[in-house]
């Protein structure tokens, strides 16, 4: 086998015919603009091949379906290497999967648990365990050395007319077994005087009298062993000491003597929520239960009773509640025009959930009888109007039944370390001391976990806890986890293919990563990274520059080889920012730049000003004592007419801000339904906006029929123009029948996708190209109807740049497309499916969809990290449409770490100074010149040395 992977006449996508040699064993860069083609050679070509390569080992079951499979489209290939995709998109949306379950560290955490985890006892918190003779002997020895004990076992009398000729049964079987003497109450006495009490439930049937002396040990085992025996696994040692009768119970089965409560036997199941052996039986192992929500049957507690406080008692079919309601409230004195906020809280409680009244239908009587209705459809969908997620009360969230939660390491249970921070975790196993016998059977298990732990730190996940949902990870968090399990797994001669790994990473972490993937790199494998990060591209073996543009304007090589090479190319883009020839200020963004077919120059064209607010007045939305998560009481201004930019160290509460604090609280204030509201004193200033919007990078469509014309609403003007052509005329092709999304033209095996499912059982579904329309998603005859010489099918592999030229003419489609040439997506093609995009592409294409809307004013806007995904190159057409929408007078709230964006900021919130615990606080709030002078801010130092390179 060589010691290169060679790739020859690769054209893949827009690849033109590019010949690569990549060493194995080395870290490479793929750097390019938006659209260059990228994500073509790493993912579509070097990883499918390998992947292909690989199951081509599988079984025929497997390979019967492979000749079906898109190949990368290249000449040949060499020395290509089993290959792991890792890409920076979260798509966990199990609300099982968390990230103890991802890393694995929850089975290690079992394993640990059940082999020398202590069960204590829930009743009375004593160690439980299951003792022998000897064990019994040795706890006896070192309580009562020397003194006179007594053996004796535990004897349960049942007392009544129906027990008395079964306890006279028991007398004489104790009788012919030799036992004559008994304890009640410390005292000593025969079998004569026993027979004729008849109130003694519980008495001890003496077994041994014997003292404590080495000679007398094999006798006092045999005593024990009997008594064991005969007690059923329970025996009691009694001495007297100081006048007092000492009782010490034991028992050989796993139990608590005291207590006599018996317990399972520790074992790996005990402790997964996704066991029925461990789950909580209240919530399944979810944490939490769906219940009726008081805050969306009370959504908008600014209103009063009388104007609809009570929700679902505004409907007309609820007319006899709300009457019964207003008498209730004329009995109890209760005003109907207060703020439902301002009555008392016993007045709320009243309403919601009743009183003494027997004449009072409360709000919580109201749903226990609908809901012996649900076998009615109406109910059922008018219940789930107002149900919601709540904490189960039985586990508090942690997910497990009780009895695993009375094992502990260390005196923590499993649920407690799971809701450390893992560097926190990576603390508590570095002083954690066991037995020696104890660490020799938990060493191999020991070593994994803070194998794993050390990891996640060093991809800069310390911060997080192991029992955070994976679905409420970002796609950076969700790769580099991905990454550190691959760590984890040590596999060697492999080919990693990673996308952006440095998402969601502060500046001031970048080198832990690129130590990580060195490490990688030094078990002997191949990394090879999507990324635009200098400091990446600086560390790079060898740094792959595709371009010179996107679309039909890049696929070529425009660079290979080391990083100190490729900054003197001269038709590089990337090399022309780090020569410092274009710089990104907002002084610069008086253009909007879009992709067309000329020279970059000729593309530059005049956007007139946006009729808008020109000088902003000092408007701010005011957040007072915000506490939600690891955020640490804070109080802070978002000012509104500006670019205000929030940065941080990862962890550090940004997120929490934007998505619990700012998003989730305006929902609530709004009255519309939401789950979780972050923890915040006041919020002021809301009514200063319009509406508030989240772009975030979440998929805008979960099949492959969604792309970027039908979401900007394009497709259904380019269908008209398909269906009035002379030829669709004849054939009476209206509209509809150019939609894959309905019957009619569509192909109908594959319902319009243009590729079939095969589900493979053992591994994940395989999409393979539809057979019967060879991926074109419509039937053969709606391919003959052409306008402009392309049929429909044609006309979606075009890129946005194209299609402005071809719909030259058509006024509504060319609008449409500008705007999605304006945020720098002119590479993508009018049919590519929504699920291929990017997290950073997604974003795009949303805030495209806000600009070509304009329905409203004065709105803010919120951006989760929307630089993901761009080149330095591509910047300025995000920074220019955000111009755009601050001149029409909106409002724009954005989580970054780039420093290009940091830089022409109008005001940032950096929060820090440290993630997890160590964060939460604001560490800077104002004006971009002051954040650099801040002594603890970790951005502003960052910003500092950022600014100084560019000068």
């Amino acid at each position: 086998m060589t010691d290169t992977i060679q790739l020859q006449g690769v054209k893949t996508h827009n690849l033109k015919n590019i010949d690569v040699t990549i060493p194995h064993g080395t870290f490479v860069v793929v750097t390019g603009v938006s659209g260059s083609g990228k994500s073509s050679l790493a993912f579509d070509t070097l990883y499918a091949e390998g992947r292909r390569r690989y199951m081509e080992s599988l079984s025929a079951y497997s390979r019967q379906f492979l000749e079906r499979l898109e190949k990368p489209d290249l000449e040949s290939v060499s020395g290509i290497l089993p290959a792991i995709a890792i890409e920076v998109k979260n798509i966990v949306t199990n609300a099982r999967s968390t990230v103890g379950t991802q890393t694995e560290l929850n089975d290690y955490l079992r394993l640990l648990f059940a082999r020398v985890g202590v069960t204590y006892c829930s009743s009375c918190g004593r160690e439980v365990s299951g003792d022998s003779p000897l064990s019994i002997l040795e706890k006896v020895t070192q309580d009562f050395r020397g003194d006179s004990i007594t053996v004796a076992f535990p004897l349960q009398i049942q007392i009544g007319k129906k027990e008395r000729g079964f306890v006279r049964e028991i007398w004489n079987e104790l009788e012919r077994q030799g036992f004559l003497n008994f304890l009640v109450s410390g005292k000593q006495i025969n079998l004569e005087e026993i027979r004729k009490r008849k109130d003694e439930r519980m008495v001890l049937v003496i077994v041994d009298q014997i003292e404590l002396k080495p000679e007398n040990r094999s006798r006092l085992l045999d005593s024990l062993e009997s008594a064991l025996k005969y007690g059923k696994g329970s025996v009691s040692i009694v001495a007297e000491k100081g006048g007092k009768y000492i009782e010490r119970k034991f028992s050989n089965r796993f139990s608590c003597a005291d207590c006599n409560l018996e317990y399972a036997l520790p074992n790996p199941n005990q402790f997964s929520f996704n066991s029925p052996l461990g789950a909580c039986p209240e919530c399944q192992g979810f944490g939490r239960v769906i219940t009726i929500d008081q805050n969306l049957v009370v959504p908008n507690p600014r209103l009063s009773l009388a104007e609809g406080a009570i929700e679902p008692w505004t409907k007309p079919s609820s007319a006899w509640e709300f009457k019964q309601l207003k008498d209730f409230c004329k009995r109890r004195k209760i005003r109907m025009d207060l703020p439902f906020s301002e009555l008392s809280a016993e007045q709320r409680n009243w309403i919601l959930e009743g009183c003494d009244d027997k004449n009072f239908f409360s709000v919580r009587d109201f749903f226990k009888y609908l809901e012996k209705k649900t076998y009615k459809m109406h109910v059922r969908i008018f219940l789930s109007k107002y149900r919601g997620y709540l904490l189960c009360s039985k586990c508090r969230g942690t997910r497990l039944r009780p009895e695993a939660l009375q094992v502990k390491v260390n005196q923590k249970n499993i649920a407690e370390l799971s809701e450390l921070t893992i560097a926190s975790l990576k603390e508590f196993f570095d002083r954690l001391i066991l037995s020696e016998h104890d660490h020799a059977v938990a060493e191999a298990v020991l070593l994994e976990i803070k194998n794993r732990l050390l990891f996640l730190i060093e991809v800069g996940l310390g911060y997080l806890t192991l029992n955070r949902l994976s679905r409420t990870l970002s796609g950076g968090e969700a790769q580099r986890i991905h990454l550190a399990a691959s760590l984890g797994s040590a596999l060697v001669d492999t080919l990693y293919v990673l996308d952006e790994p440095s998402v969601g990473l502060h500046e001031r972490d970048n080198a832990l990563l690129i130590r990580l993937l060195e490490k990688l790199k030094g078990l002997g494998n191949t990394v090879v990274v999507v990324e635009h990060d200098r400091t990446m591209i600086e560390a790079a073996d060898q740094v792959i520059d595709l371009g010179p543009l996107g679309g039909e304007r890049g696929g070529e090589i425009v660079f290979s080889g080391s990083f100190r090479d490729l900054v003197s190319v001269q038709n590089s883009y990337t090399a022309r920012y780090f020569r410092k020839e274009f710089k990104i200020e907002r002084s610069n963004l008086r253009y909007q730049v879009r992709y067309g077919t000329g020279s970059h120059e000729k593309d530059k064209e005049p956007v007139p000003a946006v009729p808008g607010t020109a000088e902003f007045v000092h408007r701010s939305i005011k957040i007072q004592k915000a506490s939600e998560h690891n955020l640490k009481d804070i109080s802070l201004e978002i000012p509104l007419g500006k670019l205000v930019v929030i940065t941080g160290v990862s962890g550090s509460g940004k997120s929490t801000l934007m998505y619990d604090i700012l998003c989730a609280n305006y929902k609530r204030w709004r009255g519309r339904p939401v789950q979780d509201v972050g923890r915040v004193g006041q919020i002021k200033g809301w009514e200063q906006i319009e509406d508030l919007l989240l772009i975030d990078q979440s998929p805008i469509g979960r099949t492959s029929r969604s792309n970027p014309v039908t979401y900007v609403k394009a497709f259904d003007q380019i269908r008209n123009v398909f269906a009035r052509t002379r030829e669709a005329k004849i054939r009476h092709l209206t509209p509809g029948h150019f939609s894959f999304n309905v019957p009619g033209g569509r192909c109908e095996k594959c319902e319009g996708g243009g590729v079939v499912k095969i589900e493979m059982h053992f591994l994940a579904d395989v999409f393979i190209t539809c057979d019967a329309c060879g991926g074109s998603r419509y039937q053969s005859h709606l391919l003959e109807i052409r306008y402009h010489g392309k049929n429909i099918r044609e006309v979606l592999d075009l890129t946005i740049g194209q299609a402005l030229e071809f719909f030259g003419d058509e006024p509504k489609i060319s609008d449409s497309l500008s705007i999605l040439s304006r945020v720098g997506l002119g590479y993508l093609k009018l049919g590519q499916p929504a699920t291929t995009l990017s997290g950073g592409e997604a974003q795009r294409l949303k805030l495209a969809s806000e600009l070509s809307a304009a329905t409203k004013n004065n709105l803010l806007y919120l951006f989760d990290e929307p630089t993901t995904g761009l080149h330095y190159y591509d910047i300025t057409f995000l920074l220019s449409a955000f111009e755009t929408l601050l001149k029409a007078g909106h409002s724009i709230c954005v989580i970054e770490h780039n420093m290009e964006v940091i830089k022409c900021a109008d005001y940032v919130i950096d929060l820090g100074p440290e993630g997890g615990e160590g964060g939460g606080e604001v560490v800077y709030a104002g004006p971009l010149e002051g954040l650099s002078r801040e002594p603890r801010s970790h951005t502003g130092k960052a910003l500092r040395k950022h600014l100084q390179s560019q000068n």
